[in-house]
């Protein structure tokens, strides 16, 4: 038997099989398959909800006059609820962008690793997911250190 297997030409090794579009879609993941499909549509959505969010605040300091009360109303809707309704679809494109953030993670920490902290593509050891943390609560101290400066900085009426 150690002849003839020495006897049979060497054959290269084999790659492990690439997924591709024609790979059946058993074998990938849900977000392997829709992952562009999914980014588009948030990225429709995303831009969806910022024009709503202009034109609601161009309706509110262009058309109703400045201090509008509850007789001002446009389509039978007062300035604040119109203002109430723009905080609405505000934290809705807020979570939505928290969404887009979400899917590009990876690559926003790929990219300052590579390109702010001079680290070889494909390097990780670890350092990704702790610099993603400390961007993360890097981010969050910062914008509730605002919210607390605005909360100590508030005057009422006298």
């Amino acid at each position: 038997m150690n002849g003839i297997a020495s006897q049979l030409p060497a054959r290269p090794m084999e790659k492990p099989p690439q997924v591709t579009a024609t790979t059946p879609a058993t074998k990938r993941s849900f977000w392997s398959r829709y992952s562009t499909l999914i980014n588009f549509w948030l990225d429709v959505a995303l831009l969806i909800l910022f024009l709503v969010q202009a034109w609601i605040f161009a309706v509110l300091r262009l058309v109703f006059p400045r201090g509008a009360g509850p007789e001002w109303k446009l389509w039978n809707i007062t300035a604040l609820e119109w203002s109430e309704t723009l905080c609405n679809v505000f934290c809705v494109f807020a979570f939505a962008i928290l969404l887009h953030v979400m899917f590009h993670w990876s690559w926003i920490c790929g990219v300052i690793s590579t390109r702010f902290l001079r680290r070889k593509p494909g390097q990780d050891d670890g350092t990704l997911t702790l610099l993603g943390v400390c961007l993360i609560v890097g981010l969050l101290h910062l914008f509730m250190g605002g919210i607390l400066l605005a909360m100590v900085g508030l005057v009422g009426p006298k």
